[in-house]
């Protein structure tokens, strides 16, 4: 079953749907219109693709209710920009099933130099990087919107994402959860004539940055507060440091006020990491929680 989120896509999505249907003949096609203007949802209707709508707008709305709406054993999710090469998605489902792995990523390599807009292909590498090495597992292509998973990764993903942050939240559950997933380069090529890219290169790149900075407080507690409590550990300790010299040798303490602020940082730093020991417990409450919606469903293919 391939989901297609499209957003005013009708100089694009006609054809999205007919690469997909000439590359996988029985596969179901759902176009999720995101509140278009232009027809796009006709033109999808016309080309034998199953027309759904969400108001809200937003490609993380589209794909929070597709995934909740939709019930089979593969999902394969495409943007409707005709940005991808859809006669790739059979060689990505079969490389789901012979794993078998929950999620294939499509890692976007470029057919013209002009396929990234200016900026976007250095913030997604700078992207990658970050979660790379918060997260513990390398990343090639964090943002890609071409992506094949398994019923069991659906099922048990807990969508949040509004927007194109979207992508960061389905690469960190993966991530997280420690399921099976592989990359495949793709084919990426430039958007087709009378679209344009929705993505707002500063501002959804914050909103992106910001979604990597509450999955790392909610996936990783002890690893940031850890980090947090030592710099105002530190910080306490060298205030400190000269007052503890001077009570030494005086066996006075001249400089209250910076006694009073060192104690008070050592303080904040034993309150931080506790509260680090305590969001991690119930993070891990959390992943089992998690790890039982994915155990309800077998492994693809069996």
């Amino acid at each position: 079953m391939a989901i297609v989120a499209c957003h005013n896509e009708v100089a694009a999505i006609g054809k999205v749907v007919a690469e997909l249907r000439s590359a996988v003949p029985d596969l179901e096609i759902y176009v999720y219109d995101n509140a278009s203007t232009d027809g796009t949802d006709e033109v999808a209707r016309a080309a034998g693709a199953h027309v759904r709508y969400e108001s809200l707008k937003g490609k993380g709305n589209v794909v929070r209710r597709a995934m909740a709406d939709l019930d089979t054993d593969v999902y394969l999710l495409i943007d409707g920009d005709d940005t991808y090469d859809a006669a790739l998605a059979p060689v990505m489902i079969q490389a789901l099933m012979d794993g078998p792995y929950d999620q294939v990523t499509g890692v976007r390599t470029q057919q013209t130099e002009s396929a990234y807009r200016p900026g976007h292909e250095l913030g997604n590498r700078a992207f990658n990087e970050v979660v790379s090495r918060i997260f513990g597992y390398p990343v090639s292509d964090m943002l890609s919107g071409y992506r094949v998973f398994t019923r069991r990764f659906v099922k048990s993903f807990p969508a949040v994402s509004r927007a194109f942050e979207i992508e960061t939240e389905l690469t960190v559950h993966a991530i997280n959860a420690r399921l099976p997933q592989l990359e495949i380069p793709v084919g990426f090529r430039d958007r087709a004539a009378g679209t344009e890219s929705k993505l707002r290169t500063y501002h959804d790149g914050l909103r992106i940055l910001g979604m990597i900075g509450r999955l790392a407080q909610s996936e990783r507690p002890l690893f940031l507060n850890g980090i947090l409590a030592s710099i105002l550990f530190l910080a306490g300790v060298s205030f400190g440091i000269p007052v503890i010299i001077d009570f030494a040798q005086t066996g006075l303490v001249p400089r209250l006020p910076t006694a009073l602020l060192a104690s008070s940082l050592i303080l904040l730093s034993v309150l931080t990491y506790m509260i680090g020991i305590i969001l991690d417990g119930l993070g891990k409450v959390r992943q089992e929680g998690i790890r039982t919606a994915y155990l309800a469903f077998p492994a693809p293919g069996l």
